[in-house]
């Protein structure tokens, strides 16, 4: 029978080019008119340990990196012994006999093993093991009667900077297997339909870099902590020709001193890190806020605390973000749901920034960084809006009139003067200051004017909140608008929930989600009217604590109903939110009791 999608895993130990070789295959399936979305699962070692890497993709958009799998390459037996009982019937489990023993009886029903002698036939092209690779790769595209010349087109711009004859070897040794395995075993019936338009393929941390680009990023600093470190290398290696300064700094203070330094000085700046990085970054946070300098930081988070688990999904810095840098300040807070979603935000990370003169937190996290998806359409001239930057000719005032840069307005935005500007000097301490940045934090403190300054500043900068929330785009519920449960989610945790949804209906089971992606300031009233009438809230997130349920609470007195909490360092598999809500199912009429902790996810 024929599907609508086909999912691959290939599995062994870092150093074996796992990564690569799903790289290309789903560059393949990109180029071949499907959606795809990949996610690369690895430890934090160089060589050793275990890793796998899987691929799905199908003629409708692919949310999430799925459950079951139709292929399984196993390119050592632990591969075999972790993944084999993640195929689903009709699929095929590839390893070659003499380096990888299975045990069939393990196999689930309908699916099969097929031994290749991966190692002799890739020794007939090259002495690199590696190869076995490429060779386990066609025969998994025979099997998925996939286009073999697409493949060799993505393999020719993979390896387009060596030699001619890797290319010929690669390509060669894919053929092999594709023959072997078509000879022996033949071709799976899945019945896609293969075509010729290439559809775009990012990683989230690419569509951030992309998107920074795009909205006319000047500076970007950083220094290299997973899951983030990659956006600095993309902007490194585009970024120069399109005027943009990256800087690889000593330490995180730099870094973010730094980006609001470029700020000051009127570029558009970023920065990016992940949570102990940003932990670092909390009181330079609270200096871009009081002298109210535009910047943008990206945050992707991974486990916690401390380094955790530096390779894996996590969405537990809420707290960090919500309360970086001491006192109040107008934070703004944006949280991608998935890569296409990671360029739009990015780029309106920017302009909210500038318009409203305020740091801006893009939260991201291991899986949206570090993920493979396909995008439909990119926006490469977006509109920039600067908000109230003073043309730099210095006409922005007349002589006879001081200038003002903290000036009390209405909005809580003054205008913004760069340095050099004549007659638009001014003072950006870290001290409170009166509307010319002249600070009243040491003898005029306690004097009647200076408390009438204080409360007239903190009041501006705070008015800004209101404008932020005008310029959000407003929330809805996905799905059917009366489903008698909802699941609340924020960030990429979309995907599955989105995968989940349609499962459930599959089964005659009807809910609907609200997926927060704006997160702070948080649009109470919206969610409240969303939420309002929901018979049963179940949160979804990858925390322990309950961290946007908290903040639900907190915002809108809403209490969930119920939750599912991983923790484990693995995303969050549409299955298991399947199980959730069938159980919630099960008890309607009743309080679900909250589950006790067990496995790393509860």
């Amino acid at each position: 029978m024929a599907t609508k999608e086909i999912t691959l895993r290939i599995g062994g130990a870092a150093g074996d080019g796992v990564n690569s070789t799903g790289e290309i295959f789903a560059k393949t399936c990109s180029r071949s008119d499907l959606h795809v979305y990949a996610f690369n699962a690895y430890q934090s070692v160089i060589r050793g340990g275990h890793v796998w890497y899987q691929i799905r993709a199908g003629p409708e958009k692919v949310h999430s990196v799925g459950d079951k799998v139709d292929v399984v390459i196993a390119l050592n037996t632990q591969t075999a012994d972790l993944h084999i009982e993640a195929l689903r019937a009709g699929g095929c489990l590839i390893y070659d006999p003499k380096k990888v023993k299975v045990d069939e009886a393990r196999l689930p029903e309908g699916a099969k093993a097929f031994p290749i002698p991966l190692g002799e036939i890739a020794a007939q092209f090259s002495k690199n093991p590696i190869i076995q690779n490429t060779v386990a790769l066609g025969a998994a595209m025979c099997w998925f009667d996939a286009p073999f010349d697409t493949f060799t087109e993505v393999v020719t711009d993979q390896f387009g900077h060596k030699k001619a004859e890797i290319i010929e070897t690669n390509v060669k040794a894919a053929q092999a297997g594709y023959d072997y395995a078509k000879e022996h075993y033949g071709k799976g019936s899945y019945g896609l339909r293969y075509g010729n338009k290439r559809r775009p393929l990012l990683t989230g941390n690419q569509a951030l870099g992309l998107g920074a680009m795009a909205a006319g990023c000047r500076f970007y600093s950083f220094y290299p902590m997973t899951p983030a470190t990659s956006i600095g290398q993309f902007l490194a290696e585009n970024g120069p020709q399109k005027g943009i300064v990256v800087k690889q700094c000593e330490d995180e203070i730099a870094v973010i001193n730094m980006a609001i330094g470029a700020g000051y000085a009127g570029v558009r700046a970023a920065c990016g890190t992940s949570g102990g990085g940003f932990a670092l970054m909390a009181e330079a946070m609270g200096f871009a806020a009081i002298t109210e300098t535009p910047v943008v930081v990206v945050n992707s988070q991974r486990g916690g605390p401390s380094t955790g688990l530096p390779t894996a999904p996590e969405q537990a810095d809420l707290p960090l973000m919500l309360g970086a840098g001491q006192g109040d300040y107008p934070r703004i807070i944006l949280s991608p749901r998935n890569v296409q979603e990671a360029y739009d935000m990015m780029v309106e990370a920017f302009n909210l920034a500038e318009k409203w003169q305020n740091p801006v937190i893009v939260a991201s996290d291991l899986l949206l960084s570090e993920h493979l998806e396909t995008v439909d359409t990119l926006d490469l001239h977006p509109t920039i809006e600067r908000g109230a930057l003073l043309p730099f000719n210095g006409n922005g005032h007349s002589p006879e009139a001081p200038y003002l840069r903290y000036k009390v307005t209405p909005s809580g935005v003054s205008p913004r003067a760069v340095p050099g500007m004549a007659r638009h000097e001014y003072i950006a301490g870290s001290d409170e200051h009166d509307e010319d940045g002249t600070l009243v934090s040491d003898v005029r403190y306690l004097l009647p004017d200076a408390i009438e300054v204080r409360n007239a500043q903190m009041e501006k900068r705070m008015r800004k909140l209101d404008g932020v929330l005008g310029d959000f785009e407003k929330p809805t519920l996905v799905g059917p608008a009366n489903a008698p449960l909802t699941i609340v989610s924020w960030g990429s945790t979309q995907g599955a929930v989105r995968e989940a949804m349609a499962w459930l209906k599959s089964e005659g089971i009807d809910v609907n989600s609200l997926e927060i992606n704006y997160v702070y300031p948080f649009q109470t009233k919206e969610v409240t009217d969303l939420l309002k009438t929901s018979k049963h809230i179940l949160m979804v997130e990858a925390n322990y604590t309950g961290q946007m349920e908290k903040l639900l609470r907190q915002e809108t007195g809403i209490v969930c109903h119920s939750h599912l909490r991983k923790y484990s360092g693995e995303v969050i598999w549409p299955k298991e939110i399947v199980e959730k809500v069938k159980s919630i199912v099960k008890n309607t009429g009743k309080t679900p009791a909250a589950p006790t902790p067990k496995g790393g996810m509860h």
